[in-house]
């Protein structure tokens, strides 16, 4: 800052020195010109001077050339010569004439001057102003406001700068320019600021010798954080203009950041109605998808209690099947909720071992045997393909669930392809089927928890067998996904990767 004093008191005292030279140059021309003209003549180059005085040099320097030129025009071109005597009165009235009219243009000029500063002034500053409420208008979260005021406070005003936001019974700092620094008790003074809705800190009544101006950000619902500003150094101040434009800023900013605060509180408000929806949407699925397996169950075990003796022994066979089918599917949904539910706890336990995939796919297959029992699999494995570490129970729900997805969605006796591979470092598993392609825009959602395509809900489910698998494959630190099939229907890809060390948990 001292280095900055210097150059603008260096650039000063070269606006008086070039005063002089437009004088020194005046008086040059006017020399050259003396022989040709009158003295009452070659007043006119000295008033030139004066003007570009008062335009190019400021107030000043062009009273310092209006002054000068009257004593060159004496001294050089007034009888007698290099003295400062007047042989001739009305001479006077000449001195007097260019004395008043140099420093009524110098008076003129240097007004328009400051008018257009003026202007230039409050342009820049309209420009800064509006820069910032753009750039905050645009700024999607808190983070990114709070950046932005940071950002152009430091570039307007020359600062260091810190924004301070409420947690809890206290305030934090949210971010700051680089070198902000607090000094000790600094903090302190952004709370009270904080707390009372007025400034404190430098150049304030409140604890004026701290460093730092502490601004409260306030709205019409009160303070919402406090804005810290602080010169690189120690002599710099802000002018009333600049602390006035500075408060203009601190305003922009605290809109902003409500926006933010009220944009959060309502995004958290959706979710809680989202939750809501969703548990409420969970508890009728849920609940339909357990009745109906219970009604089937207790139905066939009433009929078989009640006319067990009298009813023919086929019937009789196919109501204990239908219960035991039911009572399986019961199972079912109820092992998929608790897998749901120990992943988003974390309770899941991974326990990697080499397996061998060919092992892996036949237990799942045989899991699936009765329903798979009029349902062609198409398998290509490679004998070579070499042992893949993985909890090898988890991944054979992960299988039985994609073949059961395959099994509800594709059309009956059409097969389903399972195909094994390795590429690169990863072991890869496709499960194929032909069933109608899921939309393009659902490829990627598939997975989440409770979500199902719109034209496949009239098959019944609860939308939580592929999050599981989602779930159980990601633990393994691998990847799951669904692709079109090229000539119809729907592949699901699971990577796992070769080199993963045992045990871990999710």
């Amino acid at each position: 800052m001292r280095d900055r004093r210097q150059r603008e008191t260096g650039a000063r005292w070269l606006r008086y020195l070039g005063g002089v030279g437009l004088v020194i140059a005046a008086t040059l021309i006017g020399e050259l010109l003396r022989r040709l003209f009158s003295p009452v003549n070659l007043v006119m180059i000295y008033l030139l001077g004066v003007v570009a005085a008062a335009v190019y040099l400021g107030r000043g320097p062009s009273i310092l050339t209006a002054v000068l030129s009257v004593l060159a025009f004496d001294l050089f071109f007034v009888q007698p010569r290099l003295t400062l005597a007047v042989s001739d009165p009305l001479e006077v009235f000449t001195f007097a004439v260019l004395l008043i009219v140099g420093l009524v243009i110098t008076s003129l000029t240097a007004r328009v001057r400051e008018q257009a500063q003026a202007a230039e002034h409050r342009a820049a500053q309209n420009l800064a102003l509006y820069t910032l409420s753009r750039d905050l208008a645009v700024a999607v979260n808190l983070d990114t406001i709070v950046q932005v005021v940071i950002d152009h406070v430091s570039k307007t005003f020359g600062r260091q700068v810190g924004v301070f936001l409420p947690g809890g019974e206290t305030l934090k700092l949210a971010a700051a320019s680089p070198g902000f620094v607090l000094e000790e008790g600094e903090r302190d003074i952004a709370l009270w600021a904080y707390r009372h809705g007025m400034e404190a800190g430098r150049g304030t009544d409140s604890t004026p010798s701290a460093r730092a101006r502490f601004m409260p950000l306030s709205t019409a619902s009160g303070a919402i954080g406090v804005l810290a500003v602080q010169p690189y150094a120690w002599g710099s101040s802000l002018s009333v203009e600049q602390r006035q434009f500075l408060e203009t800023f601190a305003s922009q900013a605290a809109l902003a950041i409500e926006r933010a605060f009220l944009a959060e509180r309502a995004g958290e408000a959706e979710v809680l109605q989202a939750a809501e929806r969703l548990q409420t949407a969970l508890l009728n699925s849920i609940s339909h998808d357990l009745r109906t397996p219970l009604v089937s169950i207790v139905g066939a075990l009433s009929s078989l209690q009640e006319d067990g003796e009298e009813l023919d022994p086929g019937y009789r066979r196919s109501l204990v099947d239908n219960a035991r089918e039911e009572a399986e599917r019961l199972n079912r949904l109820v092992g998929n909720l608790l897998d749901m539910t120990r992943i988003e706890a974390g309770a899941l336990k991974v326990a990697c071992e080499p397996c061998d995939v060919q092992d892996l796919v036949g237990a799942a297959i045989e899991h699936l045997r009765e329903r798979l029992a009029d349902r062609p699999v198409v398998l290509d494995i490679p004998s070579n393909l070499p042992l893949v570490p993985m909890d090898f129970v988890l991944m054979e729900q992960v299988l039985v669930n994609l073949l059961e997805n395959a099994l509800k969605y594709s059309p009956p006796g059409l097969p389903i392809d399972v195909r094994a591979w390795v590429a690169g470092v990863e072991a890869r598993v496709d499960v194929a089927d032909r069933a109608t392609q899921i939309p393009a825009g659902d490829l990627g959602r598939v997975f989440d928890k409770f979500y199902r395509v719109e034209d496949r809900k009239k098959v019944g489910g609860t939308g939580l067998g592929l999050s599981i698998c989602k779930g159980i494959v990601e633990a393994h630190g691998g990847h799951i996904w669904a692709e079109h099939r090229p000539e119809g229907g729907n592949v699901f890809r699971i990577a796992l990767p070769l080199d993963r060390p045992g045990g871990a948990s999710v």
